[in-house]
């Protein structure tokens, strides 16, 4: 999440009295991630008791032909018992709409907060969230091929150039230069493939204890590999921030929890290491490009990609952690 695109109070408001939601009474920005603007948004709601919502205006790395698959995937996994946040329709049954060329959306607030340290047992229940998004996916007509799959690391690649990287960090450009060809070319094909999220990170999971009271932000989400997901969630939650420090038992934590639910296959798990290595090149080279391009006034935090570096070269010397 972040803000690119700044809204006064009667843009807002109209905004707002376009969905059957009670009147504005605050909006404010919100400063993480890096694709789309957001606002926490705050009403009287329908009854006058008061409602929240999350505004998200789509900046890029979205496709407006993506929209109906993403959001109506948060209607189908609602639906299906998942705690994931509802699209709210507008008056006129619309799942979006459109300001100047820009698409905005309204989801459902969920309660719970992000964790930042998580517990073995916070990572169980996120893997056991993250089978069950996948098994109860399974019904849902939209298909959407991964946008940040081998190709788009290619060309990020490509985009940032050997300078560009070494600008960021000396040893980034020689470590993707290292390790991208060979992934590449090893990368899987056959593996079972569901609805994956593809950034399942701990800012896109709300926690309550050792609840998972919300999934949230599928703007990745596409049909891929479910491993592969595993896989990223894996990266995502299995390290310190700076990817230096390991937590084996956060490990065993969330790949027990996604087999409570969804046993891997043989063939799944065998190639989890170079699917986690993967998911590290992919982190890369997205920060690697968001870093050298995001505009110097908007309102969002910067990502290392050195830290998905470091997680790289640990799965690449520790393959038997997926064992």
């Amino acid at each position: 999440m972040a803000v690119y695109t700044h809204l006064g109070a009667e843009d807002m408001a109209a905004l707002i009295d376009a969905f059957d939601v009670g009147t504005l009474v605050s909006a404010k920005g919100i400063a993480e991630g890096v694709s789309n603007s957001n606002w926490l948004i705050d009403t009287t709601g329908q009854d006058g008791r008061g409602a929240r919502f999350i505004l998200t205006m789509y900046e890029f790395r979205i496709e407006l032909g993506d929209l109906p698959y993403f959001l109506s995937l948060l209607d189908h996994l609602a639906a299906q018992g998942c705690p994931v946040p509802r699209t709210i329709h507008d008056r006129e049954g619309n799942l979006y709409r459109m300001r100047g060329d820009k698409a905005l959306a309204l989801i459902e607030y969920l309660p719970g907060v992000s964790v930042s340290d998580p517990t073995p047992g916070q990572a169980r229940a996120v893997g056991r969230a993250l089978a069950q998004m996948h098994l109860r996916a399974e019904g849902f007509a939209g298909n959407r091929a991964n946008g940040m799959g081998v190709a788009e690391w290619q060309r990020l690649a490509a985009e940032c150039g050997p300078d560009g990287l070494a600008q960021i960090a000396p040893e980034l450009a020689e470590i993707v230069a290292g390790h991208l060809p060979r992934l590449a070319s090893a990368w899987p094909g056959d593996l079972p493939r569901t609805v994956i999220h593809a950034d399942l990170f701990p800012d896109n999971v709300l926690m309550l204890g050792d609840t998972v009271t919300g999934l949230i932000d599928f703007y990745f989400a596409c049909n891929d590999m479910a491993a592969y997901d595993v896989a990223v969630t894996h990266a995502a939650w299995c390290f310190d921030a700076s990817g230096t420090g390991f937590r084996p038992d956060l490990s065993e934590a969330l790949l027990a929890g996604y087999e409570a639910e969804r046993p891997l296959s043989a063939e799944e798990r065998a190639a989890l290491p170079l699917l986690a290595q993967g998911a590290a090149m992919r982190f890369i080279m997205s920060r690697a490009y968001d870093w050298l391009n995001t505009p110097a006034d908007a309102l969002v935090t910067k990502k290392d990609p050195l830290a998905f570096a470091r997680r790289l070269q640990f799965y690449v010397a520790n393959p038997q952690v997926f064992a």
